[in-house]
């Protein structure tokens, strides 16, 4: 997903997959991209702290170079604590356009190699390389030597570095370009897969946050191994369908698809606000919010059948509220309508402070078809 610009996009998930002993996915993860892309662009901030963040109390960042990592100093912080933790870091306006320049010549070398191409972001994609055709002219049969011919390239026509991962799914290779980074290279043959995961912590599977590890923590379960001991029936019981994702993950299991062309699912738009606001003191900023996310829905094809709205409470708690009307909104009055409906669901005290707020989009699906018109003057 993207965050330029304040507008979120998500997307849905594919349909069935082939199978994954024939699959050869590569994961291309651009290395700490959008300070790296400063730090290329100014030598002045070479091998310097970089942090790409508008300065303010309510900023977070958006990048952090290594050199700033080291001082601990993450993407998502609130910029007041990385001016704590690394007071030398030299912070910098992020700069998106240039950033989508970057990520574009950095698609067009991919190209290259494969048309199946699922971007995640700017700064990462996951790439099907499982036909040695894909590799248009290049006589490249290996997905390792793809992944590697993919780097170097990045290196010497733009002066950036990626790290790579290359596995028979896409939970894995994610998991993989991960693992030598930075500007490093990784490798999951599937004979090595249980061996891999099984002494991982839980919280490396995609959807385990602190919340899915105390869960776990309770059955007793702290790593991949642990976890891959309880039945499928057993997970499903305490966790519903996510439960048989678990059971999936723990054996190495991913059946999604690379898929070029995702369609959107939900749009958002979120503000972070200078200082805590109630909800009565709030609910002017939603109209800004509404227009932007509605401004961004008109240009899909695809219909929103679902409203979001988004809180988070000044000591950092998340609310969110939908609904699904009858008919989906088909203007921005019926999009503001549904969020001061979604607003008196709100249970939380009155007095309740906020430090963000968002307005969303989602369940988006194709138009439903239009019946015939009548003739204006029948015969007869």
């Amino acid at each position: 997903m993207s965050a330029d610009d304040g507008v979120v996009a998500a997307a849905a998930l594919p349909s069935p997959p082939i199978p994954e002993s024939i699959r050869k996915i590569v994961h291309v993860d651009m290395d700490a991209f959008y300070a790296s892309v400063e730090q290329r662009d100014d030598p002045a901030l070479r091998g310097r702290p970089v942090v790409v963040a508008w300065r303010g109390e309510r900023s977070v960042v958006c990048a952090a170079s290594y050199e700033a990592r080291r001082h601990g100093v993450r993407s998502a912080m609130p910029a007041r604590r990385a001016e704590r933790l690394c007071p030398q870091a030299v912070f910098v306006a992020p700069d998106f356009n240039r950033y989508r320049t970057v990520s574009r010549q950095v698609r067009q070398i991919m190209i290259r190699y494969t048309n199946l191409i699922e971007p995640l972001s700017l700064d990462e994609a996951y790439l099907d390389v499982t036909d040695p055709g894909s590799a248009v002219g290049l006589g490249l049969g290996s997905a390792t030597a793809i992944a590697q011919a993919i780097r170097s390239a990045i290196r010497e026509e733009l002066a950036l570095t990626a790290s790579a991962g290359v596995a028979a799914n896409k939970f894995l290779a994610k998991i993989a370009s991960d693992w030598r980074k930075p500007d490093g290279l990784f490798v999951i043959r599937p004979s090595q897969v249980q061996t891999f995961l099984s002494p991982l912590p839980v919280g490396r599977l995609p959807g385990v946050g602190q919340v899915g590890q105390r869960r776990l923590a309770e059955l007793g379960v702290a790593t991949v191994a642990q976890l891959r001991q309880l039945p499928a029936a057993t997970l499903a019981h305490h966790f519903g369908r996510w439960g048989l994702r678990l059971a999936e993950l723990a054996r190495g299991i991913d059946p999604r698809p690379v898929q070029p062309d995702r369609p959107t699912q939900s749009i958002s738009s979120e503000d972070t606000f200078a200082q805590d606001l109630t909800l009565a003191e709030l609910r002017p900023q939603l109209q800004p919010l509404a227009e932007k996310t509605w401004r961004a829905a008109s240009r899909e094809r695809r219909v929103s059948h679902t409203v979001v709205l988004k809180l988070r409470t000044g000591d950092f708690r998340t609310l969110t509220r939908s609904l699904t009307p009858d008919a989906p909104p088909d203007s921005l009055a019926d999009l503001l309508a549904i969020v001061e409906t979604l607003c008196q669901r709100v249970e939380l005290p009155a007095g309740t402070r906020y430090r963000l707020a968002g307005v969303g989009l989602a369940n988006f699906r194709e138009p439903e078809p239009q019946p015939p018109q009548a003739e204006l003057f029948p015969d007869g």
